[in-house]
């Protein structure tokens, strides 16, 4: 069973930008790399009907390069912040749409560097 997460940029062109979709297994959290500054979010069942939306997103503070979106029944919510031990073990999508798994996450307390593990893996 998957379910689609369709991530956009709604506030650039005259409909917005798509920013990354992915298929992955059903999640109430999960991290998205490197994200604009607002979001429109999408998930769909496998049957193509949406399950959670969040629109108008916005980042809050300083930018970070991981977003968390947290699904809460059927809304969708966005938090920017240094991923935390909770987030190892979630599903991280790429700009793009690639996903894979966070396996490691570490980053200088002054946030000039970090260094993460991600797992990717593909079955047709």
């Amino acid at each position: 069973m998957t379910e689609t997460w369709d991530i956009w940029y709604p506030n650039a062109a005259s409909r917005g930008l798509h920013f990354a979709r992915a298929a992955i297994a059903p999640a109430t959290r999960l991290l998205v790399h490197a994200t604009p500054d607002t979001l429109r979010v999408e998930v769909s069942g496998e049957d193509g009907n949406r399950v959670a939306f969040g629109d108008q997103l916005s980042r809050e503070g300083d930018s970070f390069p991981m977003t968390r979106l947290v699904r809460e029944g059927s809304t969708v919510r966005r938090e920017d912040g240094w991923p935390v031990a909770e987030d190892i073990g979630c599903p991280v999508i790429l700009p793009g749409g690639e996903a894979g798994i966070l396996r490691a996450w570490w980053n200088a307390e002054d946030g000039s560097a970090w260094r993460w593990n991600v797992e990717f893996s593909n079955q047709r």
